[in-house]
């Protein structure tokens, strides 16, 4: 397979903003980057048919989606480890309400997490989730809502004025 210098230059442009996707994903920078990693062989392999398209990122995207819904799919137990750490290591975050967001996050279940990041981090509508996750739209709803819920309860008023005034807008 001949390099095309074109998809070089879009994951050297885009892999950063990748990597984040990633991230919020899969809420830890090591499956973040194995997602970044997978959707680009994927999409290296389609290359030559998606060139001709005006977002090759958008493919990335949903493939990247997709690979973390595979994954949890196939991985529903927890993986245990033979020394577990001494303590947890958070990075510090601009301010205690923003915290707060990111643990709550993090403790939702992968599949109302990636429902919530699909929504209000892609923007994407709940058709477009359902086709993207290859779930119905009520579930989709459904699993926002209960998302919503945990992050309303766990974080408080702050849910209220922030995320959860965007809801009536994807409707």
């Amino acid at each position: 397979m001949e390099a095309d210098p074109r998809f070089a230059g879009f994951a050297a442009e885009r892999g950063d903003a990748l990597l984040r996707y990633g991230y919020v994903l899969a809420g830890n920078p090591h499956d973040a980057a194995d997602l970044v990693q997978e959707a680009l062989l994927k999409l290296r392999a389609s290359w030559p048919r998606l060139r001709a398209k005006d977002n090759p990122e958008s493919y990335v995207r949903t493939t990247m989606a997709r690979l973390h819904t595979a994954t949890w799919r196939l991985r529903r137990r927890e993986l245990l480890a033979w020394d577990p750490p001494e303590h947890g290591y958070h990075d510090a975050l601009p301010s205690e309400d923003e915290q707060a967001m990111w643990e709550a996050l993090a403790g939702l279940p992968r599949k109302q997490r990636v429902v919530l990041v699909l929504r209000y981090y892609e923007g994407l509508s709940d058709e477009e989730i359902a086709a993207t996750l290859g779930i119905s739209r009520g579930t989709v709803r459904s699993q926002a809502s209960r998302a919503l819920g945990k992050l309303r309860s766990a974080v408080g008023e702050h849910i209220e004025s922030g995320v959860g005034s965007d809801r009536g807008e994807r409707r």
